[in-house]
């Protein structure tokens, strides 16, 4: 297999885009990434998107976005996989480039979902859960999360005002992050004092959506001069239940153990080998358990870090660097590739404020659902 490099990065900043479609966010993000690549077209473009057939009425998404974005000729899918369709189409990619089938690949996550009633998106959200078993029941995303946040606080003994940290780093991040949502910073008496959504969940722990597209353009290592390379040292996929109620552990993520400790093993590092973790922090629960399940802390125990300051740019354990989902945004499709193009861009020295000094090893974990599918990449900058 082929190792693979990433040459080119692009991004539209999430935001309530009224004016432009869900191909139009696409093409912008995808002519970024080819023009920084310097490259035209690409033998395959792989799309991350979650909802257009039902929020967009858009299918057939691979051909669309690669007409739009001067693209077309070669292969042309839609990748889905819920909230971790981004870097589901990235791992899809760097199979075929790795195989020797494609010479070059773009990777395109987007997702327009502002342009129709909240009810509607909550609606189409809930699709990724089991349809039988739990939305069936009139569960939604944020009360499965308020419900594994609250066993979470009983269990080890956390008050939800713990929890603030990871959203006030997130913002405090996100304002020197030009495409980010929100660009705003929040206290932590701010935070305890929010609006409830879903008890314990309350709406600084919870990210806003958006409408938003990141790209990255995909080549083989090989084809490159040596040196000033980024490389993905690791792709990892694994699954879990897809309702919560039939897991063993519903406090553990199975699924983010596992691909992190392949993808440990690929790359040939460890969690003290990472300068920069982009995770998904869809909400703050989530964090918790990314951290604990990819080994930066004991079980029960995440929760520490950012009470310690260790999860700040500064800290041991840098998450979030440019926002995380929880303030620059969460286009559900597009948030993996967004996690990616952030890695790049701390691998390149581009952060400004919020730099990682001589981050070398970086990684990014998506997640789908309640933690049903959960991919992580690492990236290294040689």
């Amino acid at each position: 297999m082929r190792q693979v490099a990433i040459i080119g990065i692009g991004q539209t900043p999430i935001d309530e885009h009224w004016e432009l479609s869900l191909r139009d966010l696409a093409a912008d993000a995808a002519v970024r990434a080819m023009h920084d690549a310097g490259r035209e077209g690409a033998g395959g473009v792989f799309v991350g998107n979650m909802m257009s057939g039902t929020i967009n009425q858009q299918n057939n998404l691979g051909p669309l976005v690669a007409d739009w974005a001067g693209a077309r000729g070669g292969d042309a899918v839609k990748v889905e996989a819920a909230c971790a369709s981004g870097a589901a189409a990235l791992r899809s990619a760097l199979m075929a480039i790795a195989s020797g089938e494609l010479d070059s690949a773009l990777v395109v996550g987007v997702e327009k979902m502002t342009d129709r009633p909240m009810r509607e998106v909550t609606a189409s959200l809930a699709t990724a859960a089991d349809a039988d078993y739990e939305v069936e029941m009139g569960i939604s995303f944020v009360g499965l999360n308020a419900l594994v946040m609250r066993r979470y606080m009983h269990e080890f003994g956390w008050k939800h005002a713990d929890f603030a940290p990871f959203a006030i780093n997130a913002h405090a991040n996100a304002i020197h992050n030009p495409f980010a949502r929100l660009h705003s910073q929040i206290t932590a008496q701010e935070f305890e004092k929010s609006v409830m959504v879903a008890t314990p969940i309350n709406l600084l722990d919870a990210s806003p959506v958006g409408d938003g597209a990141a790209a990255v353009y995909l080549v083989p290592a090989e084809s490159l001069a040596s040196g000033a390379r980024i490389l993905v040292a690791a792709s990892a996929a694994s699954t879990d239940t897809l309702a919560v109620h039939d897991r063993p552990d519903g406090l553990f993520l199975k699924a983010a153990y596992k691909s992190s400790q392949e993808a440990y093993r690929q790359a040939r590092v460890g969690p003290q080998d990472i300068d920069v973790f982009e995770l998904h922090d869809a909400f703050t629960i989530m964090t918790a358990l990314s951290l604990e399940a990819c080994g930066f802390a004991e079980r029960g125990k995440g929760i520490q870090l950012g009470l310690d300051g260790e999860i700040t740019p500064t800290g041991s354990v840098p998450i979030t660097t440019r926002g995380g989902l929880k303030a620059r945004g969460h286009p559900v499709g597009a948030t993996g590739v967004y996690q990616v193009v952030e890695v790049v861009q701390q691998l390149r020295g581009e952060c400004g404020p919020t730099q990682i000094p001589e981050a070398r090893i970086g990684m990014a974990q998506n997640i789908g659902g309640s933690g049903a599918t959960i991919l992580t990449h690492i990236l290294v900058r040689e």
